[in-house]
């Protein structure tokens, strides 16, 4: 009996093994197609596309492959009344997984993430990156990093994009929010527009150990109401840092306890 469970078990495994390394290969197939447009894309519509809307819509379309291509994967969107596509956010988010950047493209929104220079350095990702115009910051330098995300975000919300920032700064090692940095805050306040805060749940299970696919994984974005342009303006940042804290850690808590 010990045997046939351990045959059984091991059939089990090269199964999920292969079916992974065909979905990675699916996906690399398709994201190397995909990259090559962006790239061709961008040099052709630069005149004329100056929020890179042709790229983004291309790194969509990567997305939907990878997140639609498992018949039992899920990506649910709760609150998606609470986005004004005509309007530009600084998008506040958790960060658990790489699979978060992937996560929200599905949104009717054109947005640039800000994320270490580490990224760039992964092959098709960091140069997709790069291709959307994406702000590449270096941790090991706070005060020019933060220089960069101001600097470079107020160019990017002038011209109609929005700009997504993990506010903890760093990845979270055990899937709770932790304390949120200024410096999306202070963005939003400089550029006066609103704060769209979105929390993130799955992305850390989507991939299992041994870089084996979880195939009935399932994702939850759920977008919180705005701070408004007004209250942005007028409120202190500290007191809005707190609020919007608050509201996604028991956001977060109230995702995991309907599962």
């Amino acid at each position: 009996m010990l045997l046939l469970h351990d045959y059984n078990y091991l059939q089990t495994l090269t199964t999920s093994i292969m079916l992974s390394i065909l979905y990675y290969l699916v996906c690399l197939v398709v994201a190397i197609v995909l990259f090559v447009a962006s790239f061709i894309a961008l040099v052709v519509c630069y005149p004329f596309d100056k929020k890179r809307v042709v790229v983004h819509t291309l790194s969509k379309w990567i997305t939907d492959v990878v997140f639609g291509l498992p018949p039992f994967m899920k990506r649910e969107v709760i609150g998606m009344e609470n986005i004004d596509p005509s309007k530009e956010y600084v998008i506040v988010l958790n960060h658990n997984s790489m699979v978060d950047i992937l996560s929200i493209y599905n949104l009717p929104l054109i947005f640039k993430w800000v994320s270490k220079k580490e990224v760039y350095r992964i092959p098709i990702v960091g140069q997709l990156l790069y291709a959307h115009g994406d702000i590449v910051i270096n941790r090991a330098s706070a005060k020019e990093a933060m220089r960069l995300v101001h600097t470079r975000g107020l160019e990017w919300l002038k011209k109609g994009a929005s700009v997504s920032i993990f506010p903890e700064g760093t990845r979270s090692s055990d899937g709770e929010i932790h304390n949120f940095k200024a410096g999306a805050f202070l963005l939003a306040k400089d550029a006066g527009v609103p704060i769209l805060p979105i929390v993130l749940d799955g992305t850390n299970t989507m991939i299992r150990k041994g870089w084996l696919v979880n195939w009935r994984n399932k994702i939850t974005i759920c977008v919180l109401p705005p701070v408004s342009r007004e209250e942005v303006l007028e409120r202190d940042v500290k007191d809005v840092i707190a609020e919007v804290h608050d509201k996604m850690v028991d956001t977060l808590a109230e995702i995991r306890a309907s599962k």
